[in-house]
């Protein structure tokens, strides 16, 4: 059983989650020290934790670093001032490259080249840090094989992958901008709206895709049309491939937060004139989290990730949503 249009304190209306008598690790229980419902997404990813005046939100982690934090209030009344872009499935149609890079990885981890993931796997491959996917698929896999292992395949694999692209002989199709992406930001910042972008992808891993995007588009430099970029960082060891993205990813909210507060000087008293976009499951409770209200757009694994209720719209075309942002 589900539940169906129930109201919680900060979160709001929910709708399809699944209800559960304690959290996974045993610390909190229904009925007990006040908690009055616990429930969790389809993924399970994370687990909502309710009490009289509040609803916390345990995010796990498959690296052992989980968090909890108070679901805040977000409301929206537009027209926007500033909007909140995911770039994987929002901007840019990456995602299944980006699982087929996983897949080759994992591949060569367990040296099986017919290896394949499930459909099944979808939401637990997308949306979140590599390490994320790799210790998901290693567990689910291969559990006798390291985590590091799987990384040095993933980042070789990658390296090689986007230098084949960037020369004209990669997959076909690897970067595909979203449809309508060129009208919908040039409208938007035509009308003095501020646009961040926002991935949980690393620095080497995301210019590429939106500079190709931006090419293929003939749009110039983003860097130069974006008010800010926030990506999971750049690590400038040569020995080492990750940052704080790895550990703190979307569904945490520090992306979105660093890109509202620091990237775009986003006030408290601001934040209910801006938007977040987001295509994944963990994307929208990230922003949820960062006190915005999330519009997901379609493509990606809202739904079967059971956050749907989570947004304050959906629509299958970013243009779909300017009357939103524009307040028309």
């Amino acid at each position: 059983m589900r539940i169906e249009d129930k109201i919680y304190p900060g979160i709001g209306r929910v709708s399809g989650m699944l209800p559960l008598m304690s959290t996974e690790d045993g610390s909190f229980h229904v009925g007990q020290e006040g908690v009055k419902e616990i429930f969790t997404p389809l993924d399970h990813k994370e687990e909502f934790i309710v009490y009289e005046k509040k609803t916390l939100c345990n995010v796990k982690s498959a690296l052992g670093y989980p968090a909890i934090y108070q679901v805040p209030e977000a409301a929206y009344e537009g027209p926007a001032t500033a909007i909140l872009m995911d770039l994987d499935g929002t901007s840019v149609r990456s995602e299944s490259f980006w699982i087929w890079i996983i897949e080759q990885s994992i591949a060569k981890l367990m040296q099986n080249p017919h290896f394949t993931l499930e459909a099944a796997d979808e939401p637990y491959v997308s949306g979140h840090s590599v390490s994320e996917h790799l210790q998901y698929c290693i567990d689910k896999y291969c559990p006798d094989k390291k985590l590091e292992d799987a990384r040095a395949f993933y980042f070789a694999t990658t390296e090689y992958e986007m230098k084949e692209i960037l020369e004209g002989r990669g997959r076909q199709g690897a970067f595909e901008p979203a449809p309508g992406l060129r009208e919908f930001l040039t409208e938007v910042k035509g009308n003095g709206v501020r646009i961040g972008l926002v991935t949980s992808g690393l620095y080497t891993k995301a210019m590429p895709e939106i500079l190709s995007a931006f090419r293929t588009l003939h749009m110039g430099d983003p860097l130069e049309f974006y008010d800010a970029i926030i990506t999971a960082g750049q690590c400038f060891s040569k020995t080492q491939s990750g940052t704080i993205g790895e550990l703190a990813p979307k569904p945490h909210p520090w992306l979105y937060s660093e890109t509202a507060k620091v990237g775009l000087g986003i006030t408290e008293e601001e934040k209910g004139r801006v938007l977040g976009f987001e295509d994944s499951s963990a994307g929208v409770v990230s922003i949820r989290l960062a006190g915005f209200q999330a519009v997901g757009i379609g493509g990606g694994n809202i739904a079967s990730g059971g956050v749907e209720s989570m947004c304050m719209k959906q629509a299958d075309l970013l243009c779909d949503t300017l009357p939103l942002i524009l307040g028309r």
